[in-house]
């Protein structure tokens, strides 16, 4: 004969069922799978992840004390990875070695370094093919260092004069451009005027020599696009100016050595889809170094304004996931941090461009990246 169960009974049951955790999706599954374990996504930086870079020189100062204070600085915002200038060319291995091993002394592993100084490669002038041999040379000194990045620009002109302030949140500093600031500005007499046709043959010269040194060398070079992104700039034509561009740059020599420098804020200054830009160069392992930044546009290349990394129409989040989907290892740099009264207000601040800020910015911008990357990293 059946009987109902006491109350007992029901608060035994019922306090087990409480107990028991709510599971929805797939990992409702794995319930009844003895010894089944959940899959745990490490949300911290490593060697199978992006690592957030700063700049070397970042507050440094001359002297040991100054430079390990600066590199502290860094490392309290738990960056250890930093690129620089690398100054004059050819690089010399034994220089690369000893600015290396300061920075190991003060914990920092210095990842990418910026080459620059042979404008006769990028114009195709009489001495082009030593200045080629310059950048060859510093290539195989980088690759012995072990150094695995080297970012380069190929600027017929960089159209800084249309850069100005504008005021954002609670007067903070905004980089605004405006192409009709400088769009009737005449060639400069130490550049000149070039066409596109000219500048892609200039390249393909130059890539072709330097791409199979790079290959040799264990060396990635990572070419920054054009920013601003002038349609003409001093009465040339700029290669890296759009998107179509790039992807033609990735053609010319087909190397991961041939990269570019993924900067989402271009990307939306041109008009395109950063998400899906960024899907086409890494699923091809072409992005060798990325830029992380947001900005606003009222018209594509021609008006825009680099904001807060939190306030743009880039969704950050969705950039961040694309770049750990498509298991993106190396540096992302959260660049052109805004200009706030906190660094404005120190004795020693200068800012690099209108609206710019100091080592407050680039803490703001590295908290905001990292959120976004261990939010993507947990997602696996």
């Amino acid at each position: 004969m059946w009987r109902a169960p006491s109350r007992r009974t029901l608060l035994k049951a019922a306090g087990v069922a409480l107990a028991m955790p709510v599971t929805r999706g797939a990992a409702a599954l794995t319930m009844d799978a003895p010894g089944a374990a959940p899959v745990a996504c490490s949300r911290f930086e490593g060697t199978d992840t992006p690592r957030i870079c700063l700049e070397a020189g970042l507050a440094a100062g001359g002297s040991s004390d100054e430079a390990a204070a600066a590199a502290r600085r860094i490392r309290q915002l738990g960056v250890t990875h930093v690129i620089s200038g690398g100054g004059r060319i050819p690089w010399e291995e034994a220089r690369l070695r000893s600015m290396m091993e300061r920075l190991q002394g003060n914990g920092l592993t210095l990842a990418n370094l910026m080459i620059a100084g042979f404008p006769n490669a990028i114009y195709n002038r009489p001495d082009r093919d030593s200045d080629i041999e310059k950048v060859i040379q510093s290539i195989r000194a980088a690759g012995r260092t072990g150094l695995p990045v080297i970012e380069y620009n190929w600027y017929a002109h960089r159209a800084m004069e249309g850069y100005f302030e504008e005021a954002g949140r609670a007067g903070a500093g905004w980089t605004g451009f405006d192409y009709e600031r400088m769009k009737d500005l005449p060639p400069l007499p130490e550049e000149g005027a070039h066409t596109l046709d000219e500048m892609w043959r200039n390249i393909t010269y130059f890539l072709k020599a330097v791409i199979p040194e790079a290959e040799k060398a264990g060396v990635r070079l990572a070419l920054h696009p054009n920013d601003p992104p002038a349609p003409i700039s001093r009465g040339s034509h700029q290669i890296m100016a759009t998107i179509d561009g790039w992807k033609k740059l990735a053609g010319i020599v087909n190397s991961p050595s041939n990269g570019i420098t993924f900067d989402c804020g271009v990307t939306r200054e041109m008009g395109g889809d950063p998400v899906e830009v960024c899907r086409w160069f890494a699923s091809r392992d072409r992005i060798n170094h990325v830029h992380f930044r947001n900005v606003k546009v009222q018209k594509p290349y021609e008006r825009y304004t680099e904001v807060f990394v939190d306030e743009g129409e880039n969704d950050m989040f969705a950039v961040m996931k694309e770049l750990v989907k498509q298991k993106y290892t190396r540096l992302i740099y959260p660049e052109h941090p805004r200009g706030i009264d906190y660094d404005r207000e120190r004795p020693d601040f200068r800012s690099q461009y209108p609206g710019g800020g100091g080592y407050a910015g680039f803490a703001f911008n590295v908290g905001y990246t990292r959120a976004m990357m261990q939010a993507a990293l947990t997602q696996c």
